[in-house]
């Protein structure tokens, strides 16, 4: 997939067009950034068709478009699905590792910055635009207040945004890995059912693709119903086409935990600016996630509902967020290069 209707200028940038990239445990997302905010020439290369993150972005600056637009580039950044703690990366649901200056020297360039992708999502909030975001629910934001991130998808990522006088700061959070906390007995039987497959249920075993599966074969179990040998986007075809009560109630069950995480990460950050939902999978059910239970899940705290009630929450609808995060978080770095 290419996109290069925004490149119809020429760099304005010092040192040349950069390279921005999102990595996922599925799939690489590279662009071109060759002045602010003017991003093209977006491809997307399936991870397993190359052995190491080097190849594919290797195989990206090669294409015929992207060399022809911006040779020599020599700044990039990436957002990668993993902690990044220090210069060696090693990906959870991929095979590739890394050495970040490794990886600076092998594609030739001066400026190479690594974050973590729900880092970087997290810088690009302030920045999506209000036709890329859709509200679910009440509340309004608060400027100048801390903003919270949470998304699922292979994982569950979730990240914060805090405000200072010299600007947002990011939180390297590894918040989906919280014990996941069950609310009703619905959810205690799941909790148990996932306790036969994992000493410790993390939010993440049960907010993300797999955790779907997981949360289907657990309601069948619970309701002594056969279930079938299903993935992810079926449960999901099937909700949303109306075919299948349990794989609605599957989905329903992701929509309503997601707002007990969410409501979670609201009340800890003090996120009156709102809380963002990104990933893969909420933006993909439409209306069905707009009509389920996660809001009212998500105000769901006792004596602290009207505090959520005032926090709005917004799905992140833009096709490439993560650019903008990575494209503010480079510019930083060379600033102070």
């Amino acid at each position: 997939m290419s996109d290069t209707a925004s490149l119809n200028t020429p760099s304005v940038f010092p040192g040349g067009a950069r390279l921005l990239a999102d990595v996922g445990g599925t799939n690489a997302r590279f662009a071109l950034e060759t002045a602010p905010g003017q991003v093209g020439h977006i491809h997307v290369l399936a991870c397993a068709d190359y052995p190491t993150l080097a190849d594919a972005l290797r195989a990206y600056l090669a294409l015929p478009d992207v060399a022809a637009a911006a040779p020599g580039i020599r700044h990039g950044a990436i957002a990668i699905a993993n902690p990044v703690t220090g210069d060696m990366v090693r990906m959870t649901n991929h095979h590739w590792e890394f050495s970040i200056d490794g990886l600076r020297r092998d594609v030739n360039f001066d400026v190479l910055a690594v974050v973590n992708d729900f880092t970087a999502l997290a810088r690009s909030l302030p920045h999506i635009p209000a036709a890329q975001k859709r509200q679910v629910g009440g509340g309004t934001a608060i400027e100048g207040t801390p903003l919270g991130l949470i998304g699922a998808g292979t994982g569950l990522g979730v990240s914060g945004l805090i405000p200072s006088p010299a600007g947002w700061t990011a939180l390297l959070s590894e918040g989906g890995h919280v014990s996941f906390p069950p609310i009703n007995e619905t959810e205690v039987a799941i909790l148990q059912f996932a306790w036969k497959e994992f000493e410790h249920v993390s939010a993440e075993r049960l907010l993300s693709g797999v955790g779907i599966e997981l949360i289907y074969r657990a309601l069948a179990a619970h309701r002594h119903i056969a279930a079938e040998v299903l993935g992810a986007p079926e449960i999901a075809q099937r909700a949303l086409e109306g075919t299948c009560p349990l794989c609605d109630e599957t989905i329903e069950a992701f929509c309503t935990m997601l707002g007990t995480i969410a409501g979670n990460l609201g009340v800890t950050l003090g996120a009156q600016g709102g809380i963002y939902i990104g990933g893969g999978i909420v933006p993909r059910l439409g209306a069905r996630f707009d009509n389920s239970g996660f809001r009212a899940r998500f105000e769901a705290k006792g004596r602290f509902r009207a505090y959520l009630s005032a926090i709005p929450t917004f799905v992140i609808t833009a096709e490439y967020p993560a650019f903008l995060g990575v494209s503010a978080i480079l510019a930083e770095r060379l600033a102070l290069a």
